[in-house]
């Protein structure tokens, strides 16, 4: 499949191009800078450079490439200056994928998004509010794309290895976190699957479980 991936220069994103290649996939990577080029390349994968907030250069970037999906995991944080790229950037994103007739889009978001506001504790909802009211934006407007689409919500990233444990779930009430090559392993697992077209998902690693409360997993 060939894939198309925002974010791809380090965290999470960085993990789902590597989970992407070693499962066949092509992979086109939007970087913003020349930082990671090196790295993304020798793992096979087709770099161009450009800004997620530059409307006319995702869309003909996207349509030169012409995915048949597009992953995006770009966000910012709370402290971060000026436009944040969790809503206008994944906005143009969509509107690029949209354009270019891609089959599928991934959106990597955020448990503390929506509905699933209610898992967090009030505090960490103060500190994320703004941040998470972009990437519910960003949701919302994926949804009503006409894109076949699937939002992940995961909880806190962590960066130690996959244990196994890492799930998914519809229940919007869970919280917890998740390793980032964990999240990596449920993305292209959601990608390879028709199951969870078109579901709002989040995920967790039950080993990191903020609660004990019991809840049905989502098996793409």
């Amino acid at each position: 499949m060939q894939v198309f991936l925002a974010g791809a220069s380090r965290g999470a994103g960085r993990e789902i191009a590597k989970r992407l290649v070693i499962a066949g996939h092509q992979v086109v990577a939007l970087l913003r800078s020349e930082q990671a080029k090196a790295d993304l390349e020798a793992l096979g994968i087709t770099v161009v450079l450009g800004d997620a907030l530059d409307a006319p250069a995702m869309q003909q970037i996207m349509s030169e490439h012409s995915p048949d999906t597009a992953i995006s995991t770009i966000g910012g944080l709370p402290s971060d200056g000026g436009t944040r790229a969790d809503f206008a950037g994944n906005k143009n994103l969509i509107d690029a994928a949209v354009a270019a007739q891609a089959k599928y889009f991934i959106l990597i978001s955020s448990i503390g998004s929506g509905e699933s506001a209610q898992a967090l504790p009030p505090q960490a909802l103060e500190t994320l509010g703004a941040v998470l009211k972009e990437k519910e934006q960003a949701e919302a407007y994926l949804v009503d794309s006409g894109l076949a689409y699937t939002i992940i919500r995961p909880g806190g990233l962590v960066s130690q290895p996959a244990t196994g444990e890492e799930v998914l779930t519809e229940d919007a009430s869970v919280a917890g976190s998740i390793s980032r090559t964990g999240l990596a392993r449920l993305t292209v697992k959601c990608l390879e699957s028709d199951r969870a077209k078109n579901k709002i998902l989040s995920a967790i690693d039950t080993s990191m479980q903020r609660s004990s409360q019991p809840f049905e997993t989502f098996e793409p």
